[in-house]
């Protein structure tokens, strides 16, 4: 988005009390679904105490996220609010960072993970990511190349964690 349309999109939360708390509470209900589907993954589902599926979830996200980090680390990309001067709609405390997105990455290689578990947590998780994507890119904290890639290596983590290996 440019510039323009962000601020467009930001006085349009601005001008009622009541979008910004709407935005922040389906962005916090996204997040919270990718966790408690990976706890529950982990944790409790039923017929997941087979030691070695709990670590092959574990790993299939845990590896990927660490590369992930990494990568974001070594780049250091600022986000869209430092570029444009704008006001970020998430809170944001820290600067740069903002390629790939990491909360969009954690909600597709989780949602790819229970495509194979339990499908419908896994279509469910990946409609969220979608909303979250759109979410991160309209509240200026990340640019739509952010999103798109952190959605396409979750992806390819959880396909090559549980489809390929």
């Amino acid at each position: 988005m440019t510039k323009e349309q962000l601020q467009s999109v930001s006085d349009w939360f601005h001008s009622s009390p009541h979008r910004i708390p709407a935005l922040r509470a389906v962005n916090g209900v996204c997040v919270a679904g990718a966790v408690a589907a990976f706890a529950y993954g982990v944790l409790w589902r039923p017929g997941l105490h087979d030691p070695k599926l709990t670590l092959r979830l574990v790993l299939t996200c845990g590896i990927p996220f660490v590369v992930l980090s990494a990568v974001r680390h070594a780049l250091d990309l600022p986000r869209p609010f430092e570029i444009y001067g704008l006001e970020p709609l998430l809170p944001r405390e820290t600067p740069g960072r903002s390629f790939p997105s990491r909360h969009v990455f954690s909600i597709f290689v989780i949602g790819t993970c229970f495509c194979w578990l339990e499908p419908w947590i896994g279509w469910t998780l990946i409609s969220l990511g979608i909303v979250l994507g759109a979410l991160r890119v309209a509240s200026a904290v990340h640019f739509e190349r952010d999103v798109l890639v952190g959605a396409a290596f979750g992806v390819l983590g959880g396909v090559i964690g549980f489809g390929l290996i």
